[in-house]
């Protein structure tokens, strides 16, 4: 009987009210048509109210704000100084459900853009408008329900500064977001007093509080604890540190993985904003615009490495870390949403390579965080890279250092990869991250056996795939809890499972951390790693093992699926056995089906009785995978 038989199937506990950074805020990519585009994101605008502040990435043009308090088609530029402006249907002309919807204005053919939508919600964030009095003490209600870790309030009717509080500087100092200039003293933007879980005070500054001038201001919460399945998580902090001026600089703990990040010195200096999705690399260069500046946009500099529990300096730039140096920063939390929220096809999917010269060469149907590609009847590699490692790859069936390529590319959307040609004799396989399905992780070895890698998979994994990036000649030692944690098997190999406490320190992983030995595979001091994680998620994925029941008939594996798996992995743990991998793209019928394996470079081949379609999971005949007397470790999606 297959172990997935034995699972219980659990409720993800997600409830109604839950809510999660995916509800409420949103990095979209897109590109200019020359006419009327909707950007659908998930972000509910029109209901909730909320922000669009978006940036054109390849020319110089103004960083534009646009909200629901002020209304669609009026426009603000955080780096100018210019009251409101009317852009009538040409730029953002509505606020939609599930996004909004922009003009020809904004979507300029050839141009591409960014745009970041914070909905209101207590605990994230708020939108306010107000008429000044120029009366010191006057006092603004708000509903971000919780204490403000910055504020960033506009004249609308006037040529002002865009003044901005931040908790770490106090009441007694503000900031400009249009300015490169160090934070002020004075009594005027806030007389001098913090802001509450329910008003802001202004002095009489006339940039914040000028009498019958009318005024926007932008709330953000920090760390208030209301999100998430068990609403007791924080998305958002505001919080300093102070460089040390080294190429290993501060290390910040958010309690969090950060998927957006505004950074400032209080001395003179750029509002930076980094992202994940048009790339914050771990070990690689960071792409950069400034809130400040109409600049296109620079990936030119290694700024920070992206951990899971916040983030890491790694550059002696005066923009991150003069040494002795104060910096503020604004944090979002990586999306959260649990797998169960999904649809299978939301988390993975296979699709054969675009014919012509469309961008991505493959379109998954969302923005993967890892992927892997093969020339499906040719003898090229497996070429598997990540999100958080940009332009890098490795092969998943060799034990090479990872190389480079231009053409990967993640800042899309809907998929992976520039065209190239022949893309169409290729396929790609694509995951994406959700907490209890799929995570990754990149970390620095450290040579110590015991060493604890934390991890945002919010299950305990059930797989696990660890490469050395650095150094060649080390192989992908892979974790599997049908093994058990006294031993290795290798993803490039077909090898047995090998015993040894170097790899996992004998320790089986938690849903917070997994633990790696002293050897070079998974721990080699200062070389860089990257593991990637699995989990069962009901109806979506089922990960364990079965004994083979030879060739007499099919073999059912219960996966709990009720449409079947469009995608099998097996490796056979008893005797040698390659890493064989199945899908419907290529074909999984009742009589035959396509193969290929992760270890070899081989083409696929057409096979017989290998695996058979079944609602429930899969099925298998053939002795290949399905041996008497042998085990068999899999992972199936439906």
């Amino acid at each position: 009987m297959s172990s997935s038989a034995l699972k219980l199937l659990a409720a993800s506990g997600a409830t109604d009210s839950a809510t999660y950074v995916d509800d409420v805020f949103s990095t979209f990519l897109f590109s200019g048509t020359g006419s009327n585009q909707t950007i659908t994101n998930g972000v509910d605008l029109s209901g909730e109210g909320g922000l669009v502040w978006g940036k054109c990435r390849n020319n110089v043009n103004w960083h534009y704000w646009f909200d629901t308090e002020r209304g669609a088609g009026n426009v603000m530029y955080s780096n100018s100084t210019n009251a409101q402006g009317s852009t009538g249907t040409s730029y953002l002309y509505a606020f939609n459900n599930n996004g909004f919807s922009m003009g020809p204005g904004i979507s300029v053919s050839g141009q591409n853009h960014v745009g970041w939508s914070f909905r209101k919600a207590p605990g994230f964030f708020d939108v306010v408008t107000y008429t000044g009095n120029g009366t010191a003490g006057r006092t603004v209600s708000h509903n971000l329900g919780s204490v403000p870790g910055m504020i960033i309030v506009k004249s609308t009717t006037s040529v002002e500064n865009w003044f901005v509080y931040h908790r770490s500087n106090g009441a007694t100092k503000w900031m400009a977001l249009n300015q490169t200039a160090s934070a002020y003293t004075s009594a005027g933007p806030w007389n001098n007093t913090a802001p509450t879980d329910s008003v802001f005070t202004l002095g009489t500054e006339t940039g914040t509080n000028g009498n019958g001038q009318t005024y926007v201001a932008y709330l953000f919460a920090h760390d208030a604890q209301e999100f998430g399945t068990d609403e007791d998580e924080s998305i958002i902090k505001c919080g300093s540190y102070t460089g040390n001026g080294s190429a290993t600089g501060p290390v910040i703990n958010l309690g969090f993985e950060p998927q957006w990040l505004l950074v400032r010195s209080t001395g003179t200096g750029y509002w930076t904003l980094l992202d994940v999705m048009r790339g914050i690399k771990t070990g690689g260069t960071d792409a950069e615009l400034y809130a400040n500046l109409a600049n296109s946009e620079v990936k030119d500099t290694v700024y920070l490495d992206v951990t899971s529990n916040g983030f890491a300096i790694k550059t002696s730039s005066g923009s991150f870390n003069t040494s002795g140096t104060d910096y503020i920063y604004m944090a979002i939390r990586r999306p959260h949403k649990p797998a169960e929220e999904f649809a299978a096809t939301d988390l993975f999917n296979t699709v054969q390579g675009a014919s012509s010269t469309a961008n991505p060469a493959f379109n998954l149907g969302f923005a993967p965080d890892m992927a892997w590609e093969k020339e499906i009847n040719g003898t090229s590699g497996h070429y598997l890279g990540s999100r958080i490692t940009g332009t890098k790859y490795m092969f998943t069936n060799d034990t090479a250092a990872e190389a480079q390529s231009t053409s990967i590319t993640w800042d899309y959307m809907n998929g992976w990869i520039d065209y190239f040609s022949g893309a169409n004799a290729y396929n790609a396989w694509g995951f994406k991250r959700a907490p209890g399905f799929f995570d990754v992780v990149a970390y620095t070895g450290n040579g110590v056996a015991g060493r604890t890698v934390a991890h945002n998979l919010g299950a305990v994994p059930e797989m696990m795939w660890v490469k050395n990036r650095d150094t060649n000649g080390y192989g992908w030692a892979v974790y599997s809890a049908s093994v058990g944690n006294t031993a290795m098997l290798q993803l490039n190999t077909d090898g047995v499972p090998n015993t040894n406490s170097v790899w996992w320190n004998n320790t089986t992983p938690s849903a917070a951390v997994f633990t790696v030995g002293n050897n070079q595979f998974v721990n080699e001091n200062t070389d860089n790693y990257i593991a990637y994680l699995f989990a069962s998620v009901p109806g979506i994925c089922d990960i364990g093992s079965y004994n083979g029941a030879g060739e007499s008939a099919d073999h059912v594996i219960n996966c709990g699926f009720t449409n079947g798996a469009r995608f099998v992995l097996i490796k056979d743990i008893t005797s040698s056995g390659a890493w064989w991998f199945f899908d419907t793209l290529r074909g999984i019928t009742s009589t035959t089906s396509s193969v290929l394996n992760l270890d070899g470079n081989s083409a696929q081949s057409t096979v017989s009785g290998w695996v058979k379609p079944n609602s429930s999971g899969f099925a298998v005949l053939d002795n290949s995978v399905n041996r008497i007397g042998r085990q068999y470790i899999y992972i199936a999606i439906a």
